[in-house]
C-alpha cells in the first residue's frame, strides 16, 4: 500500500479500507502500463481524486468508486468484472456517463451541458465526484498539452465552477477559480498571489489588534460570539479590481471579519446594530460603504450589515450578523443559488440542493434512495455531429425531428438511436445519440398528434394537415360542380346546408373534403338533388336550417309586427346579402315576395325615398339558432400564401367557405381575395373581420 493511499484509508475503519485497497488494486490492474501526459503512471490521477473525495467527508463507497471507474471508463466488461459492492459499481457507471460527455461548442451551450452533467447525477455522490475530478485534472493542468489545457481551463470556467458554486462547495469552487486564472491570467494570477503572500503575516495582527479593544465590552454587554476571518481568493480579488478599475491596495475587502452572534431571534437586530455602535466607537468607519440588509433582506432572503473600518491605516470590512442569519446566507435560501451565467431553474436548483444536503450532513440523504428524477422531466441528446439539445421528457424521434426542422420532420419516417434503427414513436433517452431518417413520400398523419409532445412538433402538424385539408376541400369542391354541370344539375345553398347535415358535418369545407378524399359516393349527392330528398330532410330537421337566399318568412323573420307569416315568400337581397343581426327592412318586389335589405345597403337610401309604400318593416326572430347566410367578405393582401391563414381562421369559427378567388392587383404590388362564406350572424361575422385583419401581411378587410 502506498503512502497516499494509507492516507485515504486512515479515516475510515478496516472493512471500508479494505474495500478501498481492493478498488486500488482492481485499478493498479486495469491501468498497468498506462501513462499521463508528463510520462507518470496513470494511477496517480485516481489516487488524487480519490484523496480529495476523502477530504470531503464521503464515504467508503464513493472512494473505491473513483478507482474502479477510472479502471473501466467506456469499457462495460472491465466494470462488470468487478466484484465488490454494488453501489461502488453504481457509482462508476454515473461517472462514465459524466465523461462521455464531449462539449461540441461549450461556451454556446454551457447552460445545457450543465444540467446534463447534474441529470446524469442520479446519485448525488457522482455529482460531487466528478467536481473532484476536475479539481485533480486542474491541479495537474500544466502536464496537458496546450490545447487541451485551454478547452480544459474553458469547461471548468462555464460548468464546473458554476456547479460547485451553487452546491455550496466554496472551496473546491475558489480553488478551482485561481486555478483557471493560474492559467488564464498568468500575470494578473502572480502579481495578486505575492501580494497575499506577503500581507499574510500583517492580516493575522490586524485581527488581534482589532478584536482586543472590544473584547471585554462586547462581553460586559453580555454578548455571545464568534469570529471568522476570510481572504478573498485570488479570483475573487481580481474580479473586483476589473469591476472597480481599482488596483489591489484600493479593494477594501480583500480581507474580512464576520461578527457571528449567538442571540434570540427577537434580539437579533438590535443587538447587531449594538455591535456596530461598539466597533465604529472604537474605529473610524468609510460611512459610504455602509450596507445594512436586516430590516429589508434582499430579494434572495440575506441578512446581514457590513461596514468598512480603518485600523491603523489599513481599511478592514466587517460583517456582522446572527447564527441564523449566517446559517441562512451559508446553507440556506440566500446561499447565492444563483450565479452569474446560470439560469434559474427550479428542477436544477432542486437537484442541487441534494447533493448540498448530502455534504452538509451525510447522514440525512440516503444513498439507497437518493433523487432518481430528471430535470423538470426534460431529456439531453446529441445529434450525430455532436450538438446538445434538451427536450421535454417522453419526446420521441419525431419530436426530435422537428426541434432540428420543421421540414425535417415532415418528412421524419424514422431514426437511428446510438446506431440502432428505431421508429418515429421512439421515446428518447437522456445521452442518446439521434440521426433522423427522412422520405420524400412521407406525410404527417392524424395518429402523429396522438404520441408527440412538444408544442412545435404538435403546432406543425395541425397546420400541415389543415393545410391538406383546405386543398382536398377545394378539389372536392372542383369535383362536384365539374359533375354538377355533366348532370345539368343545380344546387341551391339551402340544398348545400342539408347535406352538411346529411352527412353530419359541422362545415361546407368539411363536406368538400371528403368528396376530395372520395369517403363520399357523388351518386348519392346526385339521387338526393333529383329526387327532392332536401325537402324531406328539411321536414324532419330543423326548417331554420334552410338558405338565406329564399324561403317562409316565419322561418327566421317577422313581417309587418306579426308573428308569424309563413304563406309570404322571402329572399336576402343579393345587393346587401343580409345576416342574422342586421338592421334589415323588408321591401315588396314587383313580382311578389319581400327582399330583405339591410339598413346600410348601397340602394337603401332609394328604395325608402322612391317606395315608401312598399317598404315592410322586418325583425329577426329571437329563436333564430341553426340559420346560415351567405355574405361576401374582400381581403387586401401583401402576400399571395396568406390564403391559407385565411381559410384557416374562418374555419375556426361557425362558418363556411363557399367560394374563393384571389387576384392581383395591376399596378398596386398586392392581391384581393373575395371570399364568399357562410356564417350564423353578423357577430361571427365581425369576430372574423377581427380575426383576418389581425393576420400579419394583410392590409384591410371589409364586407361586401
Amino acid at each position: 500500500m502506498t503512502e497516499q493511499l494509507k492516507q485515504i484509508c486512515s479515516g475510515f475503519g478496516p472493512e471500508e479500507a479494505a474495500q478501498i485497497e481492493a478498488a486500488y488494486n482492481f485499478a493498479a490492474v486495469h491501468l498497468e502500463g498506462r501513462r499521463r501526459s508528463n510520462s507518470h503512471p496513470f494511477i496517480e490521477h485516481p489516487l488524487g481524486v480519490a484523496s480529495i473525495v476523502a477530504g470531503l467527508g464521503l464515504d467508503a463507497d464513493s472512494v473505491a468508486a473513483v478507482f474502479v471507474h477510472e479502471a473501466s471508463c467506456h469499457n462495460e466488461e472491465v466494470l462488470e468484472s468487478w466484484n465488490g459492492s454494488s453501489s461502488v459499481r453504481l457509482i462508476a457507471e454515473g461517472l462514465d456517463r459524466i465523461s462521455r460527455i464531449k462539449p461540441r461548442d461549450t461556451m454556446l451551450e454551457a447552460d445545457r451541458y450543465r444540467k446534463l452533467i447534474v441529470s446524469y447525477s442520479s446519485d448525488p455522490r457522482v455529482f460531487v465526484l466528478k467536481l473532484a475530478d476536475r479539481l485533480e485534472i486542474m491541479r495537474s493542468l500544466n502536464i496537458f498539452p496546450k490545447a487541451d489545457q485551454a478547452r480544459k481551463n474553458a469547461e471548468t470556467m462555464l460548468l464546473y465552477i458554476p456547479l460547485a458554486h451553487q452546491t455550496g462547495l466554496y472551496n473546491i469552487k475558489s480553488e478551482l477559480e485561481d486555478l483557471w486564472m493560474r492559467y488564464a491570467e498568468p500575470e494578473q494570477y502572480r502579481t495578486i498571489k505575492n501580494y497575499l503572500k506577503s500581507t499574510e503575516g500583517e492580516r493575522a495582527r490586524m485581527v488581534e489588534s482589532f478584536i482586543n479593544p472590544l473584547k471585554d465590552e462586547i462581553s460586559a454587554r453580555g454578548i455571545s460570539y464568534h469570529l471568522k476571518a476570510r481572504t478573498k481568493s485570488v479570483y475573487s480579488i481580481w474580479r473586483k479590481m476589473q469591476v472597480q478599475h481599482v488596483p489591489i491596495t484600493e479593494v477594501y475587502d480583500v480581507f474580512a471579519i464576520r461578527f457571528i452572534i449567538d442571540v434570540p431571534p427577537q434580539d437579533e437586530i438590535s443587538t447587531c446594530w449594538d455591535v456596530f455602535a461598539m466597533v465604529t466607537e472604537n474605529y473610524p468607519q468609510d460611512e459610504r460603504r455602509l450596507r445594512q440588509w436586516l430590516e429589508r433582506p434582499k430579494p434572495n432572503g440575506y441578512q446581514s450589515l457590513h461596514c468598512t473600518v480603518n485600523i491603523g491605516g489599513q481599511w478592514l470590512e466587517v460583517q456582522i450578523r446572527s447564527e441564523r442569519m449566517d446559517f441562512n446566507a451559508e446553507m440556506g435560501g440566500a446561499s447565492h443559488w444563483s450565479y452569474k451565467g446560470v439560469k434559474s431553474d427550479s428542477a436544477l436548483s432542486f437537484k442541487l440542493s441534494k447533493i448540498r444536503q448530502l455534504m452538509e450532513n451525510p447522514e440525512s440523504l440516503s444513498y439507497d434512495d437518493a433523487p432518481a428524477e430528471s430535470l423538470g422531466q426534460d431529456v439531453f441528446v446529441f445529434t450525430p455531429d455532436g450538438e446538445l439539445r434538451q427536450m421535454k421528457g417522453g419526446s420521441t424521434v419525431l419530436d426530435f425531428a422537428f426541434d432540428i426542422h420543421s421540414n425535417i420532420g415532415l418528412k421524419c419516417s424514422g431514426g437511428l438511436i446510438n446506431g440502432k434503427m428505431v421508429s418515429i414513436k421512439e421515446v428518447l433517452k437522456t445521452g442518446d445519440t439521434v440521426e433522423i431518417i427522412t422520405s420524400k413520400n412521407q406525410k404527417p398523419a392524424e395518429g402523429w398528434l396522438n404520441f408527440v409532445v412538444t408544442s412545435k412538433a404538435r403546432s406543425k402538424i395541425k397546420q400541415k394537415l389543415k393545410e391538406r385539408e383546405n386543398i382536398l376541400a377545394a378539389a372536392g369542391k372542383e369535383l362536384l360542380d365539374r359533375r354538377l354541370r355533366n348532370w345539368k344539375l343545380e344546387m341551391s345553398d339551402t340544398d348545400l346546408g342539408l347535406l352538411v347535415k346529411k352527412y353530419k358535418f359541422h362545415t361546407a369545407n368539411e363536406l368538400f373534403g371528403a368528396i376530395g378524399r372520395e369517403e363520399i359516393d357523388l351518386a348519392e349527392i346526385k339521387t338526393f338533388l333529383q329526387h327532392d330528398d332536401a325537402g324531406a330532410v328539411a321536414s324532419v330537421g330543423d326548417k331554420t336550417a334552410m338558405s338565406q337566399n329564399s324561403g317562409d318568412a316565419g322561418d327566421i323573420l317577422e313581417i309587418g309586427g306579426k308573428g308569424n307569416l309563413s304563406n309570404i315568400d322571402y329572399k336576402m337581397a343579393k345587393c346587401c346579402n343580409p345576416v342574422y343581426g342586421d338592421d334589415v327592412f323588408g321591401f315588396v318586389a314587383v313580382t311578389g315576395g319581400i327582399k330583405i335589405h339591410r339598413i346600410s345597403c348601397p340602394n337603401a337610401s332609394r328604395l325608402l325615398d322612391l317606395y315608401p309604400h312598399r317598404v315592410q318593416k322586418v325583425r329577426w326572430r329571437r329563436d333564430v339558432s341553426t340559420a346560415s347566410f351567405q355574405v361576401t367578405i374582400k381581403v387586401i393582401a401583401d402576400e399571395e400564401r396568406v390564403t391559407a391563414d385565411v381559410v384557416s381562421t374562418i374555419n375556426g369559427f361557425r362558418a363556411s367557405v363557399r367560394n374563393f378567388s384571389v387576384t392581383e392587383r395591376a399596378g398596386k404590388g398586392d392581391y384581393e381575395m373575395t371570399v364568399t362564406i357562410f356564417v350564423p350572424s353578423n357577430l361571427v361575422l365581425d369576430k372574423i373581420i377581427a380575426s383576418l385583419k389581425k393576420i400579419k401581411d394583410i392590409r384591410n378587410v371589409s364586407r361586401q
